[in-house]
C-alpha cells in the first residue's frame, strides 16, 4: 500500500497548526498572567504598605519590569533566530516562572525589585519567539488572524490575573500561582511544540526536519533554499541590517515609533488601571472588575482585528484601531455611572490591546523567513521603551493626584501610534514587500 502523498511545498497539516497554536497559546496565557498580576495586586499592596511600597516607588518597579522586557525582547529575535523558536520559549517560559518565586519569597523592595527584572527578561523574549513561530505555520492568507488568535491568550492571562488577585487576597499567593508555568508549560512545550520547519532547513537539520514534516503530512522546503537562508547572514547582525536595507529604515522605524506608543499604552493602563480607577473613586472590586472587562474585550478585539487585517492590511486598521483607543482611554477620565463605565472600559480593551498585535502581525506579514523572528523581536524590543516609560509615567502621575491628567497622557499615546501605523501603508514606505502574502511556514 503506497504512503499518502505529502502536502505541496509550504502547506499547512491542520493538525500541526493546532498543536502550534495551542502551546503557544498555552504559554502565552502565563505570559499574561505574570504580566497583568503585578498591576492586579498593586492596589492592595498600596493599601497595606507591602515591603514598604508607595506609588512612585511601584513606578519604578513597572520600569524595571518593562526593561528586563526590553532587554529580553531585543535579544529574543536574534537568538530565536540562532537557537531556535522552540528553545528561547521554553527559556523564556522558565526565567519568568522562576522569577515569579523570587517576588513571592521577596523580604524586601530591592528583592521584589529584581524578581520583576528577571521576569521581565523572560516575559520579553516569550512573544517575539511565540509570534514568529504561529507565523510561520499559519495557513496562508490568515496571518494576522492566528496572530490575534495567539494574541488572546495574554488578554486571557490578565482575566486570569483579576481573578486570582481576587480570589487571593494576597500578594505573595498570587505570585506563587504564577510558578504554575514552570510545572505545566515549560514540560509540555519541550515535549509536543515543534520546531520551525525553516529553521532546522536553514541550520542543515534537514533530517530533522524532514521527520516532522512526514508526521504531519506536509513537505519541507528545500534544503537548497534552507542553506541559501543559512548564508544569507554569517554574522546574527546581519537579519537586523536588512530591516535597513533598501529604503526599509523608513518603514523599520515607524513600526519601532509606533510600537513605542502602544506598548507605552498597554503597559501604562495595564498596571496602572485598577489602581486610577480607584483613585477616581471606584470600589476596589470595582477597580479589579475593570482588569477583567478590559481583556475581555481584548480577546474580542483580537479576533475581529485580526480578521480585518488579513482583508484590509495592518496599516489601515492599526491607525483606526489607535484611534478608538485614544478616545475610549480619554473618556475613562470622566467619572461615569458603573454601568456605563464598563462598557466604555470593554470597548477600550477590545481596541488597546490588538492595536498593539497588528502591529507585530505587519511587521511578520512584510518580513522574509530567514530574519522574520529579529524584525518581530526588534520591533518589540524597541517599543519596550515605551513599556518602561509607561509605568513610571503613569507612578508619577498618580503620586501627584492627576488622574485625569493620566488618562490624556495615555490618550495621546494613542494618538502617537496611529500617525506612525498609518505612515507604514503609504505605498513608499512599504515598498515591494507589502505585496507578500501573510507569513506562511516555507
Amino acid at each position: 500500500m503506497s504512503s499518502p502523498t505529502p502536502a505541496p511545498a509550504g502547506a499547512r497539516s491542520s493538525r500541526l497548526a493546532l498543536l502550534v497554536v495551542g502551546l503557544c497559546w498555552l504559554v502565552v496565557l502565563f505570559d499574561g498572567l505574570d504580566m497583568f498580576i503585578y498591576g492586579s495586586v498593586l492596589p492592595h499592596m498600596l493599601e497595606t504598605k507591602a515591603l514598604g511600597i508607595d506609588p512612585g516607588k511601584a513606578g519604578d518597579i513597572g520600569s524595571y519590569a518593562t526593561f528586563g522586557m526590553l532587554l529580553g525582547a531585543l535579544s529574543s529575535g536574534t537568538i530565536s533566530d540562532w537557537a531556535g523558536r522552540k528553545k528561547t520559549i521554553v527559556v523564556s517560559t522558565a526565567v519568568f516562572s522562576l522569577a515569579s518565586a523570587v517576588c513571592a519569597m521577596a523580604g524586601s523592595l530591592g528583592v521584589f525589585s529584581l524578581g520583576r527584572f528577571l521576569a521581565g527578561l523572560g516575559l520579553g523574549g516569550l512573544l517575539p519567539s511565540a509570534i514568529t513561530l504561529v507565523s510561520e505555520y499559519a495557513p496562508r492568507g490568515r496571518g494576522a488572524l492566528i496572530v490575534g488568535s495567539l494574541m488572546t491568550a495574554h488578554q486571557a492571562g490578565g482575566i486570569v490575573a483579576g481573578f486570582v488577585a481576587l480570589w487571593t487576597g494576597d500578594w505573595r499567593v498570587s505570585f506563587w500561582i504564577c510558578v504554575i508555568p514552570l510545572f505545566v508549560g515549560v514540560p509540555l512545550a519541550i515535549k509536543y511544540l515543534p520546531e520551525s520547519l525553516t529553521f532546522l532547513q536553514a541550520k542543515g537539520r534537514t533530517e530533522e526536519a524532514g521527520a516532522l514534516a512526514e508526521r504531519y503530512g506536509v513537505r519541507a522546503p528545500a534544503p537548497e533554499e534552507g542553506k541559501r537562508k543559512g548564508q544569507a547572514g554569517p554574522e546574527r547582525w546581519s537579519a537586523v541590517a536588512a530591516l535597513f536595507r533598501g529604503g526599509l529604515w523608513v518603514q523599520t522605524l515607524f513600526f519601532w515609533l509606533a510600537s513605542f506608543g502602544g506598548l507605552l499604552l498597554v503597559y501604562g493602563v495595564s498596571q496602572w488601571l485598577p489602581s486610577m480607577m480607584r483613585a477616581a473613586g471606584y470600589d476596589l472590586g470595582s477597580s479589579l472588575g475593570f482588569v477583567v472587562v478590559i481583556n475581555l474585550g481584548g480577546i474580542v478585539g483580537m479576533l475581529i482585528g485580526g480578521r480585518l487585517t488579513d482583508r484590509f492590511g495592518g496599516a489601515s486598521i492599526g491607525a483606526i484601531w489607535f484611534g478608538a483607543t485614544a478616545i475610549g482611554v480619554y473618556m475613562l477620565s470622566v467619572h461615569m455611572p458603573l454601568p456605563v463605565t464598563y462598557v466604555v472600559v470593554f470597548l477600550t480593551g477590545l481596541f488597546l490591546f490588538s492595536a498593539q498585535a497588528m502591529i507585530y502581525a505587519t511587521v511578520a506579514a512584510r518580513s522574509d523567513d530567514d530574519n522574520r523572528a529579529t524584525a518581530v523581536g526588534w520591533t518589540s524590543g524597541m517599543g519596550r521603551f515605551g513599556a518602561v516609560f509607561g509605568p513610571w509615567l503613569g507612578g508619577q502621575l498618580l503620586a501627584t493626584g492627576s488622574t485625569t491628567t493620566g488618562f490624556t497622557v495615555f490618550a495621546a499615546a494613542g494618538v502617537f501610534s496611529l500617525i506612525f501605523i498609518g505612515l507604514t501603508g503609504l505605498t513608499s514606505v512599504r515598498g515591494a514587500k507589502d505585496t507578500r502574502p501573510l507569513p506562511t511556514a516555507s
